[in-house]
């Protein structure tokens, strides 16, 4: 007599059948969906110890693949990602650097060979990440009003473009041989008008990305809508009345430059597809799928999802206002880490998309570099002390006290 069929989760067919359907939720999802990511695969726990419940240990999972019990040449990446994601890069903090003036935004390039910063006036700095973080680009920026919004690198590492409180995004080459670069003295920083020639003084950008082709430039801004400019036609493709208040982030979702996402003060998050927008379609709102739940105070401060590589996007980082980097678990929703040391807002910050190195950049001034091991009696570390005798606060003080 054969046995009982048996299901997918091990259980008879039909103790399977009479289990009612867990219902579809968004937060369901994403964990699952996280978990497959960022927890070891299937064949790695059934080579490692099958159906016991604890933390996998590197030394396990190591030991599996050598013996051949995980039924491949290596790690799967969700194997890879679940090693990684153990390391959060809370040693240090190391300088990077450090202006007399608020560093707004911070980015490593996709290769994470690069790191981009930029600061409240007309700077811009390129460091080299595997050189030491050396000085790779000093730019100075043309027609920057109060600070640098957005910074955005290109997909081949070649152009820079940058925004500011205008309507002109500007693009530089940061690969050619001169280390510094002054907007149209020693180097053409060449503008894309998003009015096409039309004054507006009032215009202002606050976020812009790269297409994944390098083909086209997208930006939110002030006017509570989405442009996006066609670098080869040299003009706007696309405008998108896209949210009820300033538009402060959005990007491309994929390869193919059709799915849009964007984020507003109207604390909406909002995906558009392109193919269905029309100017023949009714003025109201277009959007494939809208997301509420947050809030926005005081500043754009951005938050980001940790590497997919390293972590398989198991957390979630942020700066804030409380002068820390915080760190979630998607999955559980917890606070994880928080990262203090600056002595004002953190603004942005971003995470190596390979190795477990976080740089965070503040209004006091410093752009500082986070790892997940580090001696504690390496002198290098910045200590609060430091912070204090700053440029930036003999010149300003902490902009939190009044």
């Amino acid at each position: 007599m054969r046995g009982a069929r048996r299901s997918a989760r091990g259980e008879s067919s039909r103790k399977a059948a009479g289990r009612e359907v867990e219902p579809f939720t968004l937060c369901g999802e994403m964990s699952h969906l996280t978990r497959a990511t960022s927890e070891p695969c299937r064949r790695a726990r059934g080579a490692a110890f099958a159906r016991r419940a604890r933390p996998f240990s590197a030394y396990e999972l190591v030991s599996a693949r050598e013996a051949g019990r995980a039924g491949g040449a290596g790690f799967s990446a969700a194997d890879r990602a679940y090693l990684g994601r153990q390391h959060i890069p809370t040693k240090g903090p190391w300088g990077v650097d450090d202006v007399e003036s608020e560093a707004y935004v911070s980015q490593f390039s996709a290769d994470g060979s690069l790191l981009i910063a930029g600061f409240r006036g007309s700077r811009i700095r390129v460091y080299d990440a595997e050189k030491g973080w050396k000085i790779h680009k000093d730019i100075s920026c043309r027609s920057v009003h109060w600070t640098v919004s957005d910074i955005a690198l290109s997909p081949d590492q070649r152009f820079l473009a940058y925004a500011s409180l205008t309507p002109i995004v500007h693009i530089v080459n940061v690969q050619n041989a001169g280390k510094e670069s002054h907007a149209n003295i020693t180097e053409i920083h060449e503008g894309l008008d998003l009015t096409g020639g039309d004054e507006d003084e009032d215009f202002g950008i606050f976020s812009v990305k790269f297409s994944k082709d390098g083909k086209e430039v997208v930006v939110g801004n002030n006017e509570k809508s989405i442009y996006v400019y066609d670098l080869s036609a040299n003009k706007v493709s696309a405008r998108i009345r896209a949210h009820k208040a300033d538009v402060n982030a959005v990007t491309f979702a994929d390869e193919t430059g059709n799915v849009l996402y964007s984020g507003s003060d109207d604390s909406l998050c909002k995906v558009w597809d392109r193919r269905c927008l029309s100017g023949e379609k009714s003025a109201g709102d277009q959007s494939v799928a809208t997301y509420r739940g947050h809030s926005v105070l005081r500043t754009l401060i951005r938050c980001y999802f940790s590497p997919v590589h390293s972590t398989g996007q198991r957390y979630i980082y942020t700066g804030s206002s409380d002068k820390s980097v915080h760190i979630y678990d998607v999955v559980t929703g917890e606070a994880v880490k928080r990262l203090s040391w600056h002595g004002s807002i953190i603004r942005d910050c971003t995470w190596h998309p390979y190795y477990p190195t976080l740089v965070s950049s503040s209004w006091d001034g410093f752009v500082a570099r986070w790892e997940a091991s580090g001696d504690d009696d390496d002198h290098s570390v910045l200590v609060a002390d430091e912070m204090r005798g700053s440029p930036y606060y003999r010149r300003y003080g902490d902009p939190l006290v009044m």
